[in-house]
């Protein structure tokens, strides 16, 4: 989990809103408060002058009234003394300045008394506004030294009450600002030193105070970053019942029916991937775009593909389908299609049906495509069709002929003594042969329904097949040669007498079928370690090896028109192998066209060994 930074977490940001907010209320409160304290200071400061000047205004008026009548030397005297009692302050200066001339009359300094009574004014423009106004006039001015200085010219009346009274001359004072402005600055520098000691309290209260709300926001950010990495054990601390600590139950609750909820969905996940990995069937699914994003291990066997080279590969390509079906022409119609993947060794069909995945009245979002093998039901309805049509034609050929000579004799061949009992006898041959194929139909029924009723006995097989081979020997009537190659000891094997005696009657019946005059028919038999291999060989016509394995299907003949001149029905070899796997074993041919046909039979053998009776695997 990445840390936040200390300057870009919440907990800084709502601690310096706080002392934002707290710094701009001092400001306003301190310009506010400055600005009117140095105006009422100011304001103080002035009055204090014009009061001096008002007190001081009556004496000076008597005085240089009277001095008119006496010398200007007593009354320089007198003023300087009033003004040098009166003013207190030494920093400031009053004079008397005269109303003709603007000659100073008195001063309060005594220093340098002697250099400025008696001489002109230095605020000449300020006394002459004063006097040709009758009014009060002041200004602040700076000296040389560059400091604040505000000088007062108050005129002075005998009768200051009546308007019409004559001026005898003004009281200036000059008094410096310095000291005012200074006490300024100090409150000033007091105020801002306060501000600073309440910014820094205020930051750390405001610190400590948001960081019981980012605690628990911290604390549900860090819960909820692990709830992402799937880690649902962890609860928030609840800190209090007002709302954060509502919202850290909430989020509690929250991840308990996450947690619930996610296990669900693990489970149904798990169970899905089960069932998608042994289903017989193959499933695929597909984007919206038709490109594949999951196949189950069936389906990778069913079209032999890895699923990593195939994914997001379009559906209908890896199905061989882009020349048939178009992804837009996809639609509810289309639900399924026959896949044929077959080659020229190996008949292979799967058949693909197609679902739509899509939301209610939402877009169109995939295909899951679900494959099954349907080879064998193939195989099966194709075999079905061909033993019909086999079946329809094995009978066609035998009621054909019947009919045509049952009609011959309706028509009065039964009177002809030499005509009549051979389509008698023809007859009675064509009822005989469909009599044999409705049997033969008839054991392959019970075989295919699985229920052969074997009654197995324990029998010397090397004397079981001499007899059978006796019993074609004596009633052979080609030129045949028979050649044994048996053991000349007992051989045992478990077998149904009578179905094994219909199999070896079955394959030595075609050798001399199918064997020329004069030719041999060789009879073997061993015994290898755990089964008996019987071969009987011959030297007709051969079967070629491309259909050496076809010979065993139901009505398939190498050569139709003489299997029928011989009486066979097709179904023997059929037969035979159905026995020879209900005693399991096998059943094959080898043969070279031209040169003769070789069958081989495999039996499993039963041995007793230490009064026990062991079956010995079928091979």
């Amino acid at each position: 989990m990445q840390k936040v930074g200390f300057f870009r977490s919440i907990h800084f940001k709502i601690a310096l809103v706080y002392v934002l907010l707290l710094l701009l209320a001092m400001q306003v409160i301190g310009v506010y408060f400055i600005s009117t304290l140095g105006k009422e200071l100011r304001e103080n400061f002035k009055t204090s002058i014009e009061n001096q000047a008002s007190t001081l205004s009556p004496t000076v008026a008597e005085l240089i009234k009277d001095a008119s009548l006496s010398n200007n030397r007593e009354l320089q005297d007198s003023l300087s003394n009033i003004l040098s009692n009166t003013n207190k302050n030494l920093d400031q200066v009053v004079q008397v300045i005269s109303a003709d001339n603007q000659v100073v009359l008195g001063t309060s300094n005594t220093y340098n008394r002697d250099h400025i009574v008696g001489r002109r004014t230095s605020e000449t423009q300020l006394v002459q506004q004063a006097l040709l106004l009758g009014d009060p006039q002041h200004m602040e001015v700076r000296t040389a030294s560059n400091k604040r200085m505000y000088v007062y010219a108050s005129p002075v009346q005998l009768y200051p009450n009546n308007n019409s009274g004559e001026i005898l001359g003004v009281i200036l004072i000059k008094a410096p600002m310095e000291d005012l402005y200074k006490q300024i600055s100090d409150i000033i520098h007091i105020f801002e030193v306060g501000i600073v000691l309440s910014l820094v309290t205020t930051a750390a209260i405001g610190v400590f105070l948001s960081r019981t709300i980012t605690q628990p926001v911290s604390a549900m950010r860090k819960h909820a970053l692990q709830i992402a990495h799937g880690d649902f054990t962890q609860k928030v601390k609840v800190y209090g019942y007002d709302e954060i600590g509502q919202l850290a139950t909430a989020f509690n609750q929250m991840t308990t029916r996450l947690k619930n909820a996610n296990e669900t969905t693990e489970a149904e996940r798990k169970k899905l991937r089960s069932v998608l990995s042994y289903m017989t069937d193959g499933v695929i699914a597909t984007d919206r775009n038709g490109n594949i994003v999951l196949m189950n291990n069936r389906a990778e066997e069913m079209l032999n593909v890895y699923r990593q080279n195939v994914f997001g590969m379009p559906i209908l390509s890896l199905l061989k389908l882009e020349d048939t079906i178009s992804w837009e022409g996809l639609d509810e119609n289309i639900t399924s299609r026959l896949i044929d993947l077959s080659d020229e060794e190996q008949k292979y069909i799967l058949r693909a049906n197609f679902s739509m995945i899509q939301k209610e009245e939402g877009p169109f979002n995939g295909v899951i495509v679900v494959l099954h093998d349907v080879t064998e039901q193939e195989q099966i309805e194709q075999d079905r069709r061909e033993f019909v049509s086999n079946v329809s034609h094995e009978l066609r050929t035998p009621l054909t002929t019947m009919k045509s000579y049952l009609e011959a004799l309706s028509e009065g061949a039964v009177e002809d003594p030499e005509i009549a009992p051979k389509f008698i006898a023809t007859a009675q041959n064509e009822t005989d042969r469909m009599i044999r194929l409705v049997n033969d139909l008839l054991k392959l029924s019970r075989m295919d329904a699985k229920d052969p009723k074997l009654e197995l006995n324990r029998v010397d097989f090397v004397e079981f097949f001499h007899q059978i081979i006796d019993r074609f020997e004596m009633t052979k009537k080609e030129n045949i040669q028979f050649v044994r190659k048996l053991p000349n000891r007992k051989v045992y094997a478990t077998i149904d007498v009578d179905k094994m005696t219909q199999v070896l009657d079955n394959i030595i019946s075609n050798a001399l079928k199918y064997s020329p005059n004069g030719g041999t028919v060789t009879f073997q038999l061993r015994r290898l370690q755990h089964h008996l291999h019987i071969t009987i060989s011959d030297e007709g016509v051969g079967i070629p090896k491309s259909k050496t394995t076809k010979i065993f299907e139901r009505f398939y003949r190498v050569d139709k028109a003489r299997s029928r001149q011989l009486g066979g029905t097709g179904l023997g070899l059929a037969i035979a192998r159905e026995m020879i796997h209900a005693h399991g074993g096998e059943v094959w041919a080898e043969s070279e066209w031209n040169v003769g046909t070789s069958f081989h039979l495999t039996l499993p053998v039963k041995e007793k060994k230490g009064g026990a009776v062991y079956e010995l695997g079928r091979v």
